[in-house]
């Protein structure tokens, strides 16, 4: 077993240093590169793109969801540690800044007198944007669970794989094109046959692990459809929300308008 062992060993050192000679020679301008084709290299650009612009695409959404910065990383945080232990407990929600503006107005509307038309009014404007909060939140839960979480699970997912087959391609690429070199500097009849052995097992590793990435790269179709359904959630959690938005500060307007216009009628009649 040890014997095994330390052959294994010297295999694998004698392997990584083929492979960064074969590296630092194709740095150097001093060995051939085997290219892949064009096809291959289309899809690899579309997975950088993608991968790119995915990771930018959750930033900028999370930043929009919650624009406190200290507020993310804690959220952050507390997403990692309920990876490592689901018995973790975060905090209890936080209000949103519609629901603490609300509670402040709802306030000085009892205090300065429910009876007024400034003090009905103000608690009218407290519950209204009190009610817009709880809309803000539904719309964040919604484009948190339909759009981010499919993101990140992409990204952490089949990105991730895609990424460590690459890299396992490229050293099946270098092992080949070493062989190619030895193959071409062989001068004996024995390490001529040797060196093509070591050729045709390097091209049918290569070719095997090339098939493998290649359909992994194909799959990002698959992916920008799912990315699409849930770019699709996240418009009409926006569109639902706004839209509520909307009809609340209309029937807000409106009876605003009705206390003004009580009100001049009434000073107007105390006159």
């Amino acid at each position: 077993m040890q014997s095994f062992n330390f052959k294994k060993l010297t295999s694998d050192a004698a392997t990584a240093f083929n492979r960064a000679v074969q590296y630092t020679e194709e740095k150097l301008g001093s060995a051939e590169k085997t290219e892949l084709d064009a096809q291959f290299e289309n899809l690899s650009e579309r997975a950088d793109k993608t991968k790119i612009w995915t990771e930018k695409i959750l930033k900028q959404t999370e930043s929009v969801l919650q624009p406190n910065p200290n507020i993310r990383l804690e959220e952050f945080v507390y997403n990692k540690l309920e990876k490592l232990d689901p018995s973790v407990k975060r905090p209890a929600e936080k209000e949103t800044n519609h629901e603490i503006l609300g509670v402040s107005l709802v306030g000085a509307g009892y205090d300065i007198g429910p009876g007024t038309a400034y003090g009905t009014a103000l608690i009218k404007c407290g519950e209204t944007e009190q009610r817009i909060g709880h809309a803000e939140k539904e719309c964040m839960h919604k484009v948190h669970s339909h759009f981010l979480i499919p993101l990140r699970t992409f990204l952490d997912g089949d990105m991730k794989t895609i990424q460590k087959e690459r890299k396992i391609l490229e050293t099946k690429r270098l092992d080949l094109d070493a062989c190619k070199n030895r193959l071409r500097k062989a001068k004996s009849q024995e390490s001529h046959t040797n060196a093509e052995a070591e050729l045709r097992i390097a091209q049918s590793d290569f070719d095997r692990q090339t098939e493998i990435t290649k359909l992994l790269l194909e799959g990002v179709s698959s992916a920008h459809a799912n990315h699409l359904r849930c770019l699709n959630d996240y418009v009409e959690a926006e569109m639902f929300y706004y839209g509520r938005s909307y009809e609340m500060m209309q029937s807000l307007q409106k009876d605003l308008s009705r206390f003004c216009r009580r009100n001049s009628i009434q000073r107007w009649t105390l006159t």
